[in-house]
């Protein structure tokens, strides 16, 4: 039986974008024939899209790497090139995006919701897109872009109407089994249950008049999971987005055990100091295995093994899970089943101090300024300088503290720095 990950890494990277070419008129009886050098096709970018077919981050265990395709080059007589293929990685719902230093870039809870991981290089433009009035045969065209790169970090909370939350061995595999199709680990000592579970129950028959929901067995919570005991943190993550919680407290374990008002003291602490707003949630207490003791007064009990109390059980759960889906649907400012696309925050420029005294411009933008073929080429490299200067380097420079005659890298490109004093 495959495994069941939550937690990954994926190493995301762009295409890379075509180069322009440097192309000019060769026909007969055309002497002088203009610049018609195409330009290079962009390249593909990666995108995360949460799919309800996908359950687990297992496919990135063993194989993290994803690349989308690059552009071609253009070519001659105007002719371009084609565009890299985008790479769709589905991915669960539920997944949460962060990079690696902790950020969150998405949180693809609906299925079709999408992130731009790694944006493809942009294709570089050919010679023909230099022509003017001042500069009648350009001989440089652009490079192609390098697509961006980056890991980033997976997590998966499950999307599960109902969370049975209990200590371990408090018989939430075996009541998931009993009311769903699941068919989860089950023997009778504590953590079984090493990864949670989704079942499909069925509520009320067949027809609009039933109610069906996603049910989760959620690994046993030990007092102190909310610090992180018995992998607390990695169990208690898929209870946040649970409309219902099921606290199953076990009757059977007499004075080998805390009893159940003591294990519902322990629950709702543990899931409060986790995440307070968790005891705000919908919420269910009931006592298992009432086949083997009897429940204390007021508290409704279930026994899995012989069936007692399911159908109230499940009505009531029900119900709530009703409740709660009629009450985010009220609340909700975009229409349900509205697809959300993410996309990173546009890179900028950025002028850092570099280990050898000089100067680092950096950012996607500067980079792109100087992604010419040919910098010895003095049009060239006058068209480099004036699309810095449109940038705001020499400003950004200056700001800095920057002097004239220092050292400054912009990609591949270093040059002595000259302020505009115009």
């Amino acid at each position: 039986m495959p495994a069941f990950v939550d937690e990954a890494q994926v190493h995301v990277r762009g295409g890379d974008g075509g180069a322009g070419a440097v192309s000019f008129r060769r026909e007969a009886h055309v002497s002088r024939g203009g610049p018609d050098g195409g330009d290079g096709g962009p390249g593909g970018s990666v995108w995360l899209e949460a799919s309800p077919r996908v359950v687990s981050l297992l496919a990135f265990r063993d194989h993290p790497h994803r690349r989308a395709g690059d552009g071609s080059h253009g070519r001659g007589k105007g002719r371009h090139g084609g565009r890299g293929r985008d790479l769709v990685v589905p991915v669960p719902v539920g997944t949460v995006v962060r990079s690696l230093d902790g950020e969150v870039m998405a949180d693809l809870g609906s299925p079709g919701d999408r992130l731009l991981a790694a944006e493809g290089g942009r294709g570089g433009r050919g010679n023909a897109r230099f022509l003017s009035n001042r500069l009648r045969a350009p001989s440089f065209a652009e490079q192609g872009e390098v697509g961006e790169e980056r890991w980033l970090d997976l997590e998966l909370k499950l999307m599960a109407d109902v969370a049975l939350v209990g200590l371990p061995n408090a018989g939430k595999s075996t009541l998931i089994s009993r009311v769903s199709a699941a068919r989860p680990r089950i023997a009778d000592y504590p953590f079984t249950t090493l990864e949670p579970h989704l079942g499909v129950v069925r509520v009320g028959g067949e027809g609009p008049d039933g109610t069906e929901l996603v049910m989760a067995d959620i690994p046993g919570l030990i007092e102190g999971a909310s610090q992180g005991r018995g992998l607390g943190h990695r169990f208690l993550r898929h209870v946040e987005r649970a409309r219902v919680i099921v606290l199953l407290l076990d009757l059977s374990l007499g004075e080998a055990g805390p009893g159940p008002l003591d294990q519902e003291r322990i629950l709702t602490e543990e899931l409060s100091r986790y995440q307070p707003e968790l005891a705000d949630r919908p919420r269910l207490v009931v006592g298992s295995k009432a086949d083997l003791a009897e429940a204390p007064p007021g508290l409704a009990s279930v026994s899995a093994v012989t069936g007692a109390g399911l159908d109230r059980f499940l009505r009531e759960v029900a119900a709530l899970v009703v409740g709660s889906r009629a009450a985010e649907e009220a609340g909700q400012r975009v229409k349900p089943g509205a697809v959300v696309v993410h996309r990173p925050r546009p890179e900028g420029v950025e002028v850092v101090r570099a280990p050898d005294g000089g100067w680092e411009v950096l950012g996607r933008p500067a980079r792109r300024a100087v992604a010419l073929n040919d910098l010895t080429d003095p049009a060239a490299l006058a068209q480099a300088q004036r699309r810095l200067r449109h940038l705001g380097v020499d400003r950004a420079l200056a700001r800095a503290g920057a002097k004239e005659g220092d050292l400054v890298r912009v990609g591949d490109l270093a040059f002595t720095w000259e302020p505009d004093h115009s």
